[in-house]
């Protein structure tokens, strides 16, 4: 199959939501083009150069990855200019096979389908490698949590989830699917809603099925692009669910310590010499 591309600097997960601003004339007309055959585009990271097109008119140097994501448009919203609010979801992963430049203004690319292969371990391991995650997870919200004279932001984050909204104690909830923005603290190991507090609340807690989980965490994870790709192309959720399982031992000793990560900014690489 042929989809449109549009390369960022960041790693959209299936069940992630992501808003974007689209103000560049080739990729106003992707969405167009999206929302007018109603399908979706793909989201892929880039290793090297820039989404946006040099203004000199100068050939732009662009590298990719070979796995993205197929983003699906929940919500657009136009303004006079031209450019665009949109909010997409990831829904599944595909395989780069070609991509063409002369298709139309904005990259399009030839891609396969990329879903998880099957977990090798048995039901009862993923189960328990999932429930060691997931605490580690929790471990992992309490220590991002400023201590005392420390200030930090929380984290934000859209997810497409299941929901069940509690209007009533004595009525039933109702279910669907929705898109929420949760700031996540150490709450029962699942994301706090950020809502109205009179408003109906909303549960959306980790999800118990192992695919689920490792791309929540991926898309979740406070962790260079780099190590989000690595975990996005991981060929199972048993391979990614031990990539995480190893990363949040990673994190959890740099945030016990009060440490950053050490990342090269590869632009002041270019050029250096011995």
């Amino acid at each position: 199959m042929q989809i449109p591309l549009f390369p960022l600097h960041t790693v959209l997960a299936p069940g992630i939501a992501l808003p974007l601003h689209v103000f560049e004339e080739r990729y106003r007309a992707m969405v167009k083009h999206c929302l007018d055959a109603s399908t979706p585009f793909g989201v892929v990271l880039i290793r090297e150069g820039s989404e946006v097109a040099p203004r000199d008119g100068a050939t732009q140097e662009l590298a990719i990855a070979g796995v993205g994501t197929f983003a699906e448009i929940r919500e657009a919203n136009r303004y006079v200019d031209g450019r665009w609010d949109l909010l997409v979801v990831g829904t599944s992963r595909f395989l780069v096979r070609e991509v063409h430049t002369d298709v139309a203004a904005y990259l399009v690319a030839d891609v396969d389908p990329y879903p998880d292969q099957p977990d090798g371990d048995p039901t009862d391991v993923m189960e328990a490698l999932a429930g060691r995650v997931t605490r580690r997870f929790v471990d992992y919200l309490r220590l991002l949590q400023p201590r005392d004279g420390e200030t930090a932001e929380p984290i934000d984050v859209q997810m497409e989830v299941d929901t069940e909204i509690e209007e009533d104690d004595d009525e039933e909830g109702a279910a669907g699917a929705d898109i929420r923005q949760a700031t996540l603290r150490e709450t029962d190991a699942r994301p706090v809603p950020v809502d109205d507090p009179d408003a109906a609340r909303v549960a959306l807690r980790i999800p118990d099925d192992p695919s689920a989980l490792s791309y929540l965490l991926t898309g979740i994870l406070q962790v260079e692009a780099d190590r989000k790709q690595i975990l996005l192309e991981a060929a199972s959720a048993e391979e990614r669910l031990r990539d995480l399982d190893a990363l949040l031992d990673r994190e959890l000793m740099l945030l016990g310590a009060r440490l950053a990560p050490f990342a090269v900014d590869r632009k002041h690489l270019a050029g250096t010499g011995n």
